[in-house]
């Protein structure tokens, strides 16, 4: 069985969120800031400095939001996204970034950028009440072929 574990930190100011405009490889479109755990961090440590790297800001207080994993059962290959929340952060705004350039998004605007399904099945999770469970079985084409939300 191969795992692979990835973070997803939504950086949260009064109506706005922060997303990276992604230009690159085969995952455009907005996304928040995250990416793959280092070991041994925790989940929690591999967001924040994800984060930092991304964007220049320090966040704290995060906010488990749920879990979003996808598998592949021919493959046996398992990917694990942990997602957080935080309204609170310091630091100075980076204009670019290799992932992606930072930007403020309207939280009413998320509907209408460009974002792979992955990411905008999750949003709104991540404005409601209590945690989420996202699971998705992929195919060997690597299409959706099973979705369950809770």
């Amino acid at each position: 069985m191969n795992y692979k574990v990835w973070t997803l930190c939504m950086i949260q100011d009064g109506d706005r969120v922060l997303m990276l405009n992604r230009n690159h490889d085969h995952f455009q479109g907005y996304i928040p800031p995250g990416g793959k755990l280092e070991f041994p961090e925790s989940p929690v440590e591999g967001a924040i400095r994800e984060v930092k790297e991304e964007t220049g800001l320090d966040v704290r207080n995060l906010r488990f939001k749920g879990i979003y994993e996808y598998v592949n059962e021919k493959a046996r290959d398992r990917h694990i996204i942990y997602n957080y929340l935080t309204r609170e952060f310091s630091g100075e705004l980076i204009t670019e970034s290799e992932e992606g350039n930072p930007e403020w998004i309207h939280i009413n605007e998320l509907e209408f950028v460009p974002m792979q399904t992955s990411i905008r099945r999750r949003i709104p999770y991540f404005f409601k009440e209590g945690t989420f469970e996202i699971h998705v079985v992929w195919d060997e084409g690597e299409k959706e072929v099973h979705i369950r939300e809770t």
